[in-house]
């Protein structure tokens, strides 16, 4: 052969070759490596082994022609900062896989006429589902029935029981907040979070509240102290708490933003944390939590996993499994300890 010479390209594998060497008409192989139908086990391990041995790739695109899909989603969030839409998409995207399906990302910036118009251009686009990422956890409108296509509604719930909705368990995170606190050792336990009329501070409130009520313990205080999200929040509460009950050995604050005035207000005071006093925040915000001195703890709602708990619900509602699903779903909250509740001797 002469040496200049190309080597012949290699064929890659077709679904027929597949079907072939394992023996199965070309429809039963398709439905054994779709995971559709009626196919034996002893087949589809067949079919699957054959798939390896021969490294056969489906064709994405052809696929998608023959489903009548075009392997794109839309991400419709109200999130301006991109504190939850990002790590939700993230989370969405490991879902999804490299390349396998596009993710085509909406800001509503809050305004319903703005999300209709990007449902709409969604919609042009033929996108196969949407996920709607609310700006707080607070029910919101439904998109409605007329939709085409599957949606599913993310961080905030849709008003609409019977839509699908992924959220965080803010109940289970003020719980294991508290548990937190008191296995550190912790007795004299107080609570500050932000606005009453966000569920979340409600939820995590009612959380932290029966936690301390199963443990025997009150809540340090007298009362959950509600306020803005922000550190002036944290900075005046702290005080107040202090003055009131200057036996207090935590802090469990709603947010981290919250977290970070009381720190403040701790240093000023020449209180040691987490020697005297423990704090905890809530959101594991790493631009918060790493600036923070002592590092702080916090809850982490786990934003990507719930990304992909929506994403793996809209692929389920594709595949018209809709009817099977669980229709309101949760992702449980993890501690993440830090400095600021290193646990005392």
């Amino acid at each position: 052969m002469d040496g200049d010479a190309v080597p012949e390209r290699v064929r890659a594998a077709t679904l027929t070759d597949v079907a072939r060497a394992a023996g199965v008409s070309i429809a039963t192989a398709s439905r054994a490596l779709n995971g559709r139908g009626e196919v034996r086990a002893d087949t589809r391990d067949r079919v699957f082994a054959v798939a390896e041995r021969l490294a056969f790739r489906p064709n994405v695109l052809a696929q998608n022609l023959l489903s009548g899909r075009t392997g794109t989603v839309g991400l419709i969030t109200s999130d301006l900062e991109g504190r939850f839409s990002i790590p939700i998409m993230m989370g969405a995207e490991d879902a999804f896989g490299a390349g396998a399906t596009q993710i085509f990302l909406c800001d509503a910036r809050g305004d319903a006429i703005r999300e209709r118009h990007h449902v709409e251009a969604l919609l042009a686009r033929r996108v196969d589902g949407l996920i709607v990422v609310g700006s707080s956890t607070n029910p919101r409108p439904s998109l409605g029935r007329s939709i085409p296509v599957p949606v599913v509604y993310a961080y905030a719930p849709s008003q609409e029981a019977s839509d699908l909705s992924v959220v965080s368990d803010n109940v289970q995170g003020g719980r294991i907040g508290v548990q937190h606190l008191i296995d550190s050792g912790r007795k004299r336990i107080a609570h500050i979070t932000g606005e009453a009329e966000y569920n979340a501070a409600r939820d995590r409130a009612a959380g932290a509240v029966g936690a301390l009520t199963e443990a025997g313990l009150e809540l340090a205080g007298g009362r959950v102290m509600y306020g803005p999200w922000n550190e002036a929040w944290g900075r005046g509460a702290t005080r107040m708490l202090l003055e009131h009950d200057p036996d207090i050995d935590a802090i469990f604050c709603g947010s981290d933003q919250i977290a970070r005035g009381a720190l403040d207000v701790l240093h000023e005071l020449g209180r040691d944390v987490p020697g005297d006093v423990a704090v905890l925040g809530f959101d594991n915000w790493a631009v918060v939590t790493a600036s923070s001195r002592p590092e702080l703890s916090s809850i982490d709602m786990q934003l990507q996993e719930l990304g992909r708990v929506a994403a793996n619900l809209l692929f389920a509602a594709i595949a018209d499994d809709e009817g099977k699903l669980e229709h309101h779903q949760s992702v449980a909250c993890r501690v993440v300890v830090r400095g600021s509740t290193t646990p005392t001797a």
